[in-house]
């Protein structure tokens, strides 16, 4: 992760949602649909972050689905007030805030989120913005069965690896300027995803940068417009997958 992933605007609106437990982690739990659940894998600001619980009720009420955040960091949340003073960002050290958020660290927590998911509802999907991304390839790998399908946006930590091991259907949101996932990353994923026989939608999204999906300036009317497309797209994919009849 880099300081591109500090960048951004937090939004205003209420939440809708609750605060309860998910496998004994801290969780934002939002809607109330008993046979669709979608797992929210949160950026570096945390589970407490506005945006992140303002996408989970959007997307809890136009999917149809109970949707959850857990907290991810135990406990640590960045303050968001950091998203609009660069001067600020210093004080971060990101190096040892993803020492402590490692993947050998965080994934068997997030498994065992997935796997509360399948015992509370009939069918599961997972999206991740930022830190979230990598993991969410982990929950849709082979083998793993953990849930349906899986989308997220401008992932970072992401690793071949994980792309070409992926076993579900899967949507990335791609901004066009982005330190993480890269060009590079770009183009594997577009090739290597269309040979695994697993429904792909690839979004892309010119002239945004790393983080536009969750914390991009709603003034900004290109970002603006990008969120409301990631948003859509989010929705549309996971009403295609979970409701299925």
């Amino acid at each position: 992760m880099s300081d591109c992933c500090l960048k951004g605007f937090q939004w205003d609106a209420e939440v809708k949602g609750r605060e309860t437990t998910l496998a004994g982690l801290s969780c934002y739990v939002t809607g109330s649909d008993s046979e669709v659940g979608i797992l929210v894998l949160h950026d570096a600001f945390g589970w407490t972050f506005k945006n992140t619980r303002l996408l989970a009720d959007h997307y809890a009420e136009e999917v149809g689905a109970t949707v959850y955040v857990p907290d991810l960091f135990g406990g640590e949340v960045l303050p968001p007030d950091i998203l609009r003073d660069k001067s600020q960002w210093h004080k971060i050290d990101l190096p040892s805030f993803m020492q402590r958020n490692s993947k050998p660290i965080r994934e068997p927590q997030i498994l065992g989120c997935a796997n509360a998911l399948r015992s509370l509802h009939t069918r599961t999907g997972a999206i991740g913005f930022c830190y979230g991304g990598w993991a969410v390839f982990r929950l849709g790998a082979k083998g793993n069965k953990l849930v349906d399908c899986i989308s997220t946006a401008h992932p970072s930590r992401l690793e071949k690896s994980e792309i070409e091991n992926v076993a579900v259907p899967v949507q990335i949101l791609a901004p066009e300027f982005d330190p993480m996932f890269t060009g590079e990353l770009k183009l594997f994923s577009n090739q290597e995803i269309p040979k695994l026989g697993v429904p792909y939608d690839y979004q892309y999204f010119p002239g945004l940068e790393h983080g536009f999906a969750s914390r991009g300036d709603p003034k900004n009317a290109a970002e603006r417009k990008g969120m409301e497309r990631a948003k859509n797209a989010a929705v549309l994919w996971f009403r295609q997958w979970l409701h299925v009849a």
